[in-house]
C-alpha cells in the first residue's frame, strides 16, 4: 500500500473513532405546543436544545419539532405519556380544564409579575412543587424552561375600556382567564392553536385575542388586522412553560447529565426572560408608530380583573380540598405568600 493510501486510511479511521466518541449518549425528540420558527419556539425550544448541547459537550441531543409535526399543539403531554416522543414543551395553561392546580403554575389574573414569578420558581419552591405535581399525577419529570414577562391583554376588533365591555365578547384565550372571563364577566372564551389566531382575528371569527408578550405578538402581526391594542396584561401577568419527560426516561439518564440538563433548563429560563424584556420594549416602540390605537385600562378596571382572578383561584383550591385533593391549596398558599412578601418588601426597587 502506498504511503498516501495508508495516510488516507488512517484519517478515515481517526474520523470514525472521533465520531463514535462524540456520539450523543442521550437523544430525545421534543414536541412543541407552538409552531416551528415562532418567537416562543426560538426563544424556548431552540435555545434549550442549544444550551443542552453546549453544557453536555454534545453528550445529550435534543431534537425540537414544532406543533403538528409529531403531535398536535395541545397534545404534547399526551404524546410524551403515550411514548410517541421522549420529551415535550408546553405550558400548564393548557391543562387547567383537567386540573385547576395547573393555573397557579401557569399564572392567572391577579398573579405575580414575571420578576416575582422567576424568584418564586427557583428560590421560593415553585419548581419543586411543579415537579412533585407532575410526578404524582402524570408520572413525569419536569423542568421549568421559560418564564415570561406580562402579556398584552388583547388585540381587538372592538374597544375594551371597562370590564363591562367584556360581556358577550368572543375572546380567544386559555387557562384561568378563560374561566374568569366567562363566569365573572360574561365573555365567550374560545381556544385555538397559536398558528390559527391571525386568520381567526382577521376574519372576525372572534372579537379579541390574547396570545403573549409585546415582543412575541408583534412577530405574529396581530396589530395589522385588529385596530385596538389593550393593556395592561392583568389576565396573564407572567407565564411558565416546561419541558417534561416520563419518569423512567429521566431515570435512565446518568446523574452527571441530569445535573447538566437541569442547568441548561435554568439557563434557558433566565436567558429567555431577559430576551422577552428586551424585545417587549422594542415592540411597544414599534406599536406606537403604527395606526393601532393603544388603550390602557384605568387602574380600578384592571384591579377588578385581578380580584376576580384571585377569587377564582381561591374557590378552585377550596373545591379541590373538599374533593380530597388538598395539593392545589398548598401550591396557592405558597404562591400567594410569596406574592404578599414581594409586594410588602419590594418598595426599594427602582422602576423606570
Amino acid at each position: 500500500m502506498k504511503a498516501s493510501n495508508k495516510l488516507a486510511g488512517a484519517l478515515v479511521a481517526l474520523c470514525m473513532l472521533s465520531g463514535t466518541a462524540q456520539a450523543a449518549e442521550v437523544t430525545w425528540k421534543m414536541t412543541a405546543a407552538i409552531g416551528e420558527g415562532s418567537f416562543f419556539y426560538q426563544n424556548f425550544m431552540e435555545r434549550f436544545a442549544k444550551n443542552v448541547d453546549l453544557l453536555t459537550g454534545g453528550r445529550v441531543e435534543i431534537q425540537p419539532f414544532g406543533a403538528g409535526v409529531l403531535a398536535p399543539a395541545f397534545k404534547a403531554y399526551e404524546a410524551v405519556s403515550d411514548g410517541i416522543v421522549e420529551a415535550g414543551h408546553s405550558t400548564p395553561s393548557y391543562l387547567v380544564n383537567q386540573d385547576p392546580t395547573n393555573a397557579i403554575f401557569a399564572s392567572f389574573p391577579g398573579g405575580m409579575s414575571g420578576e416575582a414569578t422567576l424568584n418564586w420558581v427557583y428560590n421560593g419552591g415553585g419548581e419543586a412543587l411543579l415537579q412533585k405535581f407532575r410526578s404524582e399525577t402524570m408520572g413525569m419529570h419536569t423542568m421549568v424552561v421559560g418564564v415570561g414577562t406580562s402579556e398584552i391583554l388583547a388585540h381587538s376588533n372592538v374597544p375594551i375600556k371597562t370590564v363591562e365591555d367584556l360581556k358577550g365578547i368572543k375572546f380567544r384565550t386559555s387557562g384561568a382567564f378563560a374561566a374568569v372571563l366567562k363566569d365573572t364577566f360574561g365573555g365567550v372564551p374560545t381556544v385555538v392553536p397559536g398558528n390559527e389566531i391571525y386568520t381567526l382575528l382577521q376574519r372576525k371569527g372572534v372579537d379579541a385575542v390574547e396570545w403573549s408578550t409585546p415582543g412575541a405578538n408583534i412577530t405574529e402581526g396581530f396589530h395589522e388586522v385588529a385596530p385596538y391594542l389593550i393593556l395592561p396584561g392583568v389576565h396573564q401577568p407572567s407565564f411558565l412553560w416546561e419541558v417534561f419527560v416520563k419518569q423512567e426516561t429521566w431515570d435512565k439518564v446518568p446523574d452527571d447529565l441530569k445535573a447538566l440538563i437541569t442547568a441548561a433548563a435554568k439557563l434557558t429560563t433566565y436567558e429567555s426572560f431577559a430576551h422577552f424584556g428586551h424585545e417587549d420594549m422594542k415592540a411597544m416602540a414599534e406599536y406606537r408608530k403604527t395606526k393601532v390605537e393603544i388603550i390602557t385600562l384605568a387602574t380600578q378596571e384592571a384591579e377588578k380583573i385581578r380580584v376576580a382572578g384571585r377569587e377564582w383561584a381561591k374557590a378552585q383550591a377550596a373545591a379541590q380540598t373538599a374533593a380530597g385533593k388538598p395539593f392545589m391549596q398548598e401550591v396557592l398558599d405558597s404562591y400567594l405568600a410569596y406574592q404578599a412578601n414581594w409586594a410588602a418588601n419590594s418598595a426599594y426597587l427602582v422602576r423606570d
